[in-house]
């Protein structure tokens, strides 16, 4: 058990956690699949991350494109799902650490993130989150998001953890 800004969190409870990540489009460059698998490697140690992976749609009509993986994405969902949106909330690292050490301890075991598109995801995506999460008004291509959100469920996990990862 360790303390941490009066949070009593037991590391040995992560062991039943589930991270997965479904994410539209492939980690082609190598240079991003080496960042997701170090992250990937350094959350194990609190939770078991699973990577599911969606095809982007073909380009006939945003709409039609978002409503094509939208059917992908709404197959892969299960347990708290959180959608990466520019209109979620904007936490902070330490906000953020908090809001999953809430979800562990009411009992959530797998927490879902997902992460759209290039040209986001439909209504139906957004109807089917449990909640919205922002990395701030900024773009960011899909594929270093998800290096980008891997690395912020480490630094929650450390955070939480008392664990001195987070500066």
């Amino acid at each position: 058990m360790r303390r941490r800004h009066g949070v009593h969190f037991d590391l040995g409870a992560y062991a039943v956690i589930r991270i997965k990540i479904v994410a539209v489009g492939r980690l082609k460059d190598d240079f991003y699949r080496k960042a997701a698998d170090e992250y990937i490697k350094r959350l194990s140690r609190f939770a078991a991350v699973k990577e599911e992976e969606c095809p982007e749609g073909a380009d006939r009509g945003e709409e039609a494109l978002k409503n094509e993986e939208a059917e992908h994405i709404l197959k892969k969902l299960s347990g708290y799902v959180i959608l990466t949106d520019i209109g979620g909330k904007n936490p902070s690292s330490e906000e953020f650490a908090a809001k999953l050490e809430s979800l562990v301890s009411s009992g959530r075991s797998e927490i879902t993130f997902v992460i759209g598109g290039s040209r986001g995801v439909s209504e139906r995506v957004k109807a089917a989150a449990d909640e919205r999460l922002s990395f701030g008004k900024m773009t960011f291509p899909h594929r270093l998001m998800r290096v980008m959100l891997l690395e912020q469920i480490y630094r929650a996990f450390t955070i939480t953890g008392g664990l001195p990862y987070h500066k």
